[in-house]
């Protein structure tokens, strides 16, 4: 009988964890494996072995792919679900890396985490074998109640319920992120997935409140701020002072940009210090512009309608730009304003029957986010 391999007890001393990566359009095993973090000797091997197996060699955009990483960039193991029946699994076998496929029918369970900040959420969740993937869905749920760059405090406390698929009682991938609680500066906050009838769906609080604001807070997720909203700045490129309408995200080359609301492009193209620029028109009397891009995001066009989070463009030093970064701008009735300042509309509640669907799926979902907080509570104790 086949079995998944476990992972090798060989890292000494050092602490690994599950790492997990989408594969996007021209991504290869190396790339997936440098972000992963594993190491260079690990990749050679790896790639060596993965050239007698067809699945790895043709990846699937849209697919993860599951490994065990140890600290010091060892790959334990390394799993990718080619297609809903079959897996390729490769692991250590004596010291050398050994590739398994076979067709499998995956169990969903559903896997239960919890963990406190001591640093970095990442590291909070890492500590707590919490993929990266899950701990972003987390953070994302809860961006419009907590800023994870300046909020977080040591002592802070996660619970997190998600989507796990196993074969043969071994993880092959996670999925959705179905309800977390947060406790940040002793203030609790908790989030339940729910999808309705019309396909629509997002995160919940426990009394079925939509936690999604009709516009993210950012259009760049977990970005450094370089510039703020002034009225005054001294400008880098013309060498005087004069305001600063808008928010300067500092970002590497090619860095995607996403459109912070559902919206209807109304400018795409080159435009004076702005370079490359995309002005999007949203709900009511809101618009956004993105200002210094490298390049504009595949069906970006005058008229396009675009959802949120959709990517619109990717960064660039366009324009009046001395570095690579995104010039943001968030408009009501043409003015610009401080979107850090504003208080934004929140998106479509849900309907009386909504409702009714929510609480029977909720309930389940909260039993275990209190079974969860209890542990934690008996542990400090």
């Amino acid at each position: 009988m086949w079995t998944l391999p476990e992972a090798s007890p060989t890292d000494s001393g050092a602490f690994d964890f599950w790492r997990e990566e989408r594969i996007g359009r021209g991504d290869t095993l190396s790339s997936l494996l440098s972000r992963m973090g594993v190491a260079a000797g690990d990749t050679r091997e790896f790639l060596a072995v993965a050239r007698d197996s067809q699945p790895l060699a043709r990846l699937v955009p849209g697919r993860t792919v599951l490994a065990r990483v140890t600290s010091g960039g060892q790959l334990l193991l390394f799993r990718y679900l080619a297609s809903d029946e079959t897996l390729v699994a490769v692991s250590r076998a004596g010291g050398a890396f050994k590739a398994q496929q076979h067709k499998v029918v995956l169990e969903p369970r559903m896997i239960m985490r919890s963990g406190k900040i001591q640093g970095s959420l990442f590291g909070a969740t890492d500590a707590a074998d919490v993929p990266d993937r899950i701990a972003s869905e987390m953070a994302e749920a809860f961006s419009g109640d907590i800023d994870f760059h300046k909020d977080l405090r040591r002592g802070d406390h996660f619970s997190v319920v998600y989507e796990g698929f196993y074969f043969e009682g071994q993880l092959v991938r996670t999925g959705r992120l179905m309800a977390a609680e947060f406790v940040n500066q002793d203030k609790p906050h908790q989030a339940v997935y729910f999808k309705d009838a019309q396909g629509r769906d997002g995160y919940y609080t426990p009394d079925g409140q939509n936690m999604k604001r009709a516009f993210l807070k950012s259009p760049m997720p977990f970005t450094r701020i370089s510039s703020g909203f002034s009225n005054a700045r001294y400008h880098p490129v013309l060498r005087e002072w004069r305001a600063h309408k808008g928010i300067d995200y500092a970002a590497p080359t090619g860095t995607p940009v996403r459109a912070v609301a559902d919206a209807v492009v109304n400018f795409v193209g080159k435009r004076g210090g702005y370079g490359n620029l995309v002005l999007l028109n949203h709900q009511g009397n809101y618009s956004t512009a993105y200002g210094h891009l490298s390049r504009f995001g595949k069906g970006v066009k005058r008229g396009a309608r675009i959802s949120q989070g959709q990517v619109i463009g990717y960064v660039g030093a366009t324009g009046l730009a001395t570095g690579p970064h995104l010039h943001y701008e968030f408009r009501v009735a043409g003015l610009q304003k401080n979107p850090l300042a504003l208080k934004l509309p929140t998106s479509y509640p849900l309907d009386a029957r909504a409702k009714i669907q929510f609480a029977g799926m909720a309930r389940p979902l909260l039993d275990r986010l209190e079974l969860l907080r209890s542990t934690n509570l008996a542990s400090l104790n």
